[in-house]
């Protein structure tokens, strides 16, 4: 008894309440029908039904005065509301979920430079065969063997060479962390 009550005091307050309750269960199910086959969305078609029956709301007079059919009135303002989005949407650019093409952040090459200028100035210390080992096998990408003709020596000595180059380097260069000496 409460909430029948409730209802007659809020239909009492809101104008037009009623004549919209009317219209959504008498041509609600064809009004949203006609949305979803113009749309193809539910969800935009129950926008467009509830959008429709708002503007009746505001026109409860026109409707009320009986002029023309209601379900036609409905219709061709559902329709409308329809052409006004398509509209709206190609006026609009298309939103495009893609990332900007921002070129990838690069490793700073500062280090690379002063790891190299520093390893250079390591390898002007060595001796000249040493260096020349190093040169062969690391810079040019050669083999025991590819070194050990281009240089003319024995592939023995180029291992041998190449070990105590590389320990040269290492005891100039120091550990990791270390102060060189």
């Amino acid at each position: 008894m409460a909430i029948t009550g409730r209802r007659a005091r809020r239909a009492k307050q809101v104008p037009g309440e009623e004549l919209v309750r009317s219209l959504y269960e008498e041509h609600g199910r064809s009004l949203l029908a006609y949305a979803i086959r113009l749309t193809g969305d539910r969800a935009a078609a129950e926008d467009v039904v509830q959008e429709t029956l708002l503007r009746a709301w505001k026109h409860a007079d026109d409707l009320r005065d009986n002029v023309g059919s209601v379900r036609g009135w409905l219709l061709t303002v559902a329709r409308n509301i329809i052409t006004d989005r398509a509209r709206a949407r190609a006026v609009r650019p298309t939103e495009v979920n893609q990332e900007i093409d921002v070129p990838a952040a690069q490793r700073d090459h500062a280090d690379d430079v002063v790891n190299a200028m520093t390893v250079l100035g390591a390898m002007d210390r060595l001796s000249p065969d040493h260096r020349a080992v190093l040169v062969e096998l690391y810079y040019r990408g050669r083999t025991v063997n590819e070194t050990a003709a281009v240089l003319g020596i024995a592939p023995g000595t180029v291992k041998s060479r190449s070990y105590h180059a590389v320990r040269a380097l290492r005891a100039t260069l120091g550990r990791p962390g270390e102060v060189p000496r």
